[in-house]
Parts: C-alpha cells; sequence; structure tokens
C-alpha cells in the first residue's frame, strides 16, 4: 500500500478536540510503535495530519473511500497492529456494514474515530451535521462508545481506547472548543464523572453539551437549585452504578447531547434508569429532525441546546418529581 500526501484542509491550530487528537497521536507513536492510522483524503479536517507529517510510514491514505477503508482496517488489525480509523462522523454512516462486520462482529482491535459530530459542524449545512452516529454504533454489538467533552479528555480517552483491545467508535470536534476539566481530572473508560455535585437534579451531558451544563448549573444556583453535573464520555458500556446513585441522591434527571435525542446519550440513560431506579427525565437534543447551515452558537440557540434550555429542562423535571 502506497502513502500518498493529502492537503491540510482547515484548521491547524486552535483548542478543538480534532487537532488535540492528532497532536496525542503523534505522542503516543513514541511509545506505541505497532498502531497505524487510515485516512479518507481529510486529514487536514480530522487533525491526524499532524501524525502524517511525524509517522508518513505509518500513514495510509484510503482516498474518499470509506467502505473499502473500513473493511481494510478490520483486515489489518488481524495481524494484530491496532488500526486508527479517521474521517468525518457523517462519512461512518456509509460503512456501517463493513464497521459491523469486519470490526464489530470479529471484535477487530479498530479505533473509528470522528470529527464534525452534530451541530457542531455549523456552516457545513445538514448533509454534513451527523447526529445519528452516537445511536447507530451503540447498538453495535462489541462496540464502546466515547464522546469526550474538551481537548485533554480528548488527549486521555485517546490513549486508553488505544490501550483497550477491541473497537471503540469515539467522537472529537470540530469547532475549538472552551477547557472545562481540571489538570487532575482523570478520564477512565466506562466511567461517567461528577464535575458539579448538587442535591435537587442531575444533568447528564457528554461532548459540547458538558460546557453548557455547567452554564447552566451555575444560573440554576443563582435561583436556589443545586444541580449535580455528570460528564458521560463513555456512552457504552455506560456507568449504571453512577447514575442510580445519581437517581437515589436528586430523584430526576436532564440528558444533554448534540445528536438526536433518539438513540444517543438521552436514550442510554432512560434505558438504564427504566431498570434499575426509574425516575423522571427530560431531554436536551436535536428533536428528530436535520440541522441547517449556521454558525454552531445559533445552531445551538435554534435547536435548544444551549444552557438556558438545560436550565428550564432541570426546573420543569424537578416540578415532575414524586
Amino acid at each position: 500500500m502506497q502513502t500518498i500526501s493529502a492537503p491540510v484542509l482547515i484548521g491547524t491550530s486552535g483548542d478543538s478536540l480534532r487537532e488535540a487528537f492528532g497532536r496525542t497521536l503523534v505522542k503516543l507513536a513514541a511509545s506505541h510503535a505497532d498502531f497505524v492510522v487510515f485516512d479518507a483524503d481529510v486529514a487536514g479536517g480530522t487533525g491526524v495530519h499532524h501524525f502524517r507529517k511525524a509517522y508518513p510510514q505509518r500513514f495510509f491514505q484510503f482516498g474518499i473511500a470509506e467502505q473499502n477503508m473500513t473493511a481494510a482496517a478490520g483486515g489489518f488489525a488481524a495481524t494484530g497492529a491496532p488500526v486508527f480509523v479517521t474521517t468525518f462522523a457523517v462519512f461512518t454512516l456509509r460503512a456501517l456494514e463493513q464497521a459491523r462486520l469486519a470490526v464489530a462482529y470479529p471484535k477487530r482491535n479498530v479505533k473509528i474515530v470522528a470529527s464534525h459530530p452534530g451541530l457542531d459542524v455549523g456552516p457545513d449545512g445538514a448533509s454534513a451535521q451527523c447526529l445519528e452516529d452516537l445511536a447507530v454504533f451503540r447498538s453495535m454489538p462489541n462496540m464502546v462508545v466515547v464522546s469526550p467533552a474538551d481537548a485533554l479528555e480528548v488527549e486521555q480517552a485517546t490513549f486508553e481506547i488505544l490501550n483497550y483491545q477491541g473497537p471503540v467508535y469515539m467522537r472529537t470536534g470540530r469547532s475549538p472548543a472552551q477547557r472545562i476539566l481540571p489538570a487532575d481530572y482523570r478520564f477512565e473508560l466506562g466511567k461517567g464523572k461528577i464535575l458539579r455535585n448538587g442535591s435537587d437534579v442531575t444533568i447528564v451531558a457528554c461532548g459540547v453539551e458538558v460546557a453548557r451544563a455547567l452554564d447552566a448549573a451555575d444560573a440554576l444556583a443563582d435561583r436556589g437549585i443545586y444541580a449535580r453535573v455528570v460528564n458521560m464520555a463513555t456512552l457504552k458500556p455506560l456507568d449504571s452504578n453512577l447514575l442510580k446513585i445519581c437517581a437515589e441522591e436528586t430523584g430526576c434527571f436532564v440528558t444533554a447531547e448534540d445528536h438526536n435525542i433518539v438513540g444517543g446519550l438521552g436514550g442510554a440513560v432512560a434505558e438504564s434508569l427504566a431498570r434499575i431506579h426509574p425516575c423522571p427525565i427530560e431531554f436536551i437534543g436535536i428533536r428528530d429532525s436535520f440541522g441547517e447551515s449556521g454558525e454552531p452558537d445559533e445552531l445551538a440557540e435554534k435547536y435548544q441546546l444551549t444552557s438556558e434550555y438545560i436550565a428550564n429542562a432541570a426546573i420543569k423535571v424537578i416540578g415532575r418529581k414524586v
């Protein structure tokens, strides 16, 4: 297979999750000599241009052929070498059959890492805004699903999924992201993290919505309402033990995600709580529609993903507690 240099498309600077991912791959390559990176002609958009430049002999360009890339990753991983498959989130949907049969079914050590998820894509428009990926990959047996909140968590999560033996789907992100996690934060695969303690309601969020959940908790505190904020970066396997504790101590939930409310984080939380501790839930997310072109903040307001809507949902669900 021949390595080919594709151009850097966009965004080589800033604290975006995709850039953090690309830089982390370079760091890990020195100590982990076995993994390789597959790209579908979007290295400049996913952040793996950093890896391409530093380790061209371990970078493989497949062009716009996501199905072939994903199937090849399954075969390559059979040799024992971990493979990072990188593209935009919406293009991973082209290769679902290959992800299912060549990666998930045989439990290949392949990490599908997708940038440009959700409305965070912004001006790229509805055709590029992937609002279904968490639901699709969460429903795939053997597949671990991760959605980090900021650049620090992306760095730690990339290290953890590389050390995990098996298939993983991980979101990164296109836009510059606010650093919200403290320097001593430690990501653990399969574990949710309480970022803010509170006794009136639990807000469970992932990805870019974690920052908005923290802002909502601040606004609620000004009104005498104390919200617990949980960063649920791993959607599968879900940390049901933490949810049970939160249910017993706060009695109600709001979930927040940059994704369709069908089948994503909210669905995962609802499925878990229905079994272990049923209680009222409100869902913040895209209400089963496609997006449209616009700046990320404008779309977050239009599709009701902002901290104001999270806070209002918290007040509403507190009123539903028995």
